[in-house]
């Protein structure tokens, strides 16, 4: 089981939008070394919706061949049709990550079942393992306990995913899935007490900027050594906010560029960061001792 502080990288783009492989480069190395667990590529902060398929894959295994095994490589490959999400995932397969973030369908709404039906589809095409994304706040799509309960009994769907940042549904979850699926948060403000709770780790922005300082935080919380947890989690509090100031991953690239590991680059129709949020970024920054 992939557990920890699992970061949801960034893609690095030069200002015309072409993606940055020299700063993709240095900064799987800067997470190798910082500590960070595993890397998901070309996921919702790695922005997989503008990316076109032959970028995704290109990108993937680009990240795939840097990592070379030290760390694990999780890909982004869920969509909207369930055709589109097996290709993706058979071609992420082919190119050797270590599992596969499959974001539940968004716009079209299906319902549980078609949710189940999906997620079971796209296991059975693909003989990966496979990780439930439920973000409802982006995807206009609540994947419920009970469908992760039902697609725990699929073999290859091995965790999920779950970014309401209610932690409630932690417990309903655990209690249908038992303790050999993996179940990670996807919302960093409450990841400390999502991990506290049993949390299995954290797919995480704010591990982009802070990640030593990230793992350090979860695994303290997995262990259960709150006071630890909790002074760590204090440092990120302000970069846990900020963050999200505006749409993901507008202000983690610009924090990551103020830190100077990658340039100045973002594919329409998201816009770099707006002057007026500089401040209180670099503020989280400074908060927490990374710049």
């Amino acid at each position: 089981m992939i557990q920890g502080s699992i970061v949801a990288l960034v893609t690095p783009m030069f200002e015309n939008g072409d993606v940055d492989k020299e700063s993709l480069k240095k900064l799987v190395e800067y997470h190798i070394e910082q500590g960070t667990d595993a890397l998901v590529a070309v996921g919702t902060t790695g922005e997989s919706a503008t990316l076109d398929e032959d970028e995704h894959c290109d990108v993937i295994k680009f990240i795939v061949e840097v990592t070379d095994r030290r760390i694990p490589v999780i890909a982004g490959t869920g969509a909207n049709s369930t055709k589109e999400a097996i290709t993706l995932t058979q071609k992420a397969k082919a190119l050797g990550v270590d599992a596969c973030l499959i974001v539940t369908p968004y716009y079209n709404k299906p319902t549980q079942e078609g949710l189940y039906l999906h997620h079971k589809a796209i296991a059975e095409a693909v003989d990966i393992p496979q990780i439930l994304y439920n973000v409802p706040g982006r995807t206009a799509c609540d994947m419920l306990p009970e469908t992760i309960g039902r697609l725990a009994h699929v073999t290859n769907i091995v965790g999920v995913k779950e970014a309401t940042g209610q932690l409630t549904r932690y417990q309903e979850i655990r209690d249908l899935v038992g303790v050999n699926f993996a179940v990670y948060t996807g919302d960093d403000a409450t990841s400390r007490e999502f991990c506290l709770l049993g949390g299995n780790g954290t797919i995480t922005v704010t591990g982009n900027v802070a990640p030593r300082l990230v793992h350090g935080m979860i695994w303290a919380a997995m262990s259960g050594d709150k006071e630890t947890a909790l002074a760590l989690d204090n440092k990120l509090a302000a970069l846990h906010s900020h963050l999200f100031i505006q749409s993901n991953p507008i202000p983690v690239k610009w924090a990551v560029a103020e830190m100077g590991l990658i340039g100045v680059g973002i594919r329409l129709p998201l816009t770099w960061l707006t002057a007026d949020c500089f401040d209180l970024v670099r503020d989280a920054l400074r908060q927490a001792e990374v710049i």
